[in-house]
């Protein structure tokens, strides 16, 4: 067998690595309109190079990624940009009755016209 050998994650490195991610992408962050931060196809490439860059430190600290302290530090810019992004809840209700009713009628009187159908047409399967 094959000798593999593991290094052990150095939390204090990575954690010493981390904040220069974060530095990359607020400077990147200041060249779109902070009332479109809320919007990710402003800034979804400038978040893609946050998060590789967080991946990269991790893997270079010999850390997993995400592990807690890196999800800690990227929900920490999170807050710092994203605070103010609140997605507003759906209030589902049902269709006026006239519409319920008729999505509702559709499929039983389809059901039945197939029904009928197959009933007429295997007692008139001398014609077929």
């Amino acid at each position: 067998g094959a000798y593999q050998q593991t290094r052990l994650c150095n939390e204090s490195l990575m954690l010493e690595k981390l904040p220069a991610c974060g530095k990359s992408f607020e400077e990147m962050m200041k060249k779109v309109d902070s009332k479109k931060w809320c919007n990710l196809t402003e800034f979804i490439m400038y978040y893609d190079n946050f998060t590789q860059c967080t991946e990269q430190e991790a893997n270079s600290a010999s850390c997993f990624w995400p592990n807690p302290l890196a999800e800690g530090f990227i929900t920490g810019i999170h807050k710092q940009f994203f605070s103010n992004c609140t997605s507003d809840k759906v209030h589902w209700e049902d269709p006026p009755d006239e519409i319920l009713i008729t999505l509702i009628l559709i499929p039983v009187v389809l059901t039945c016209a197939m029904i009928t159908l197959v009933v007429w047409c295997s007692k008139r399967s001398d014609i077929l």
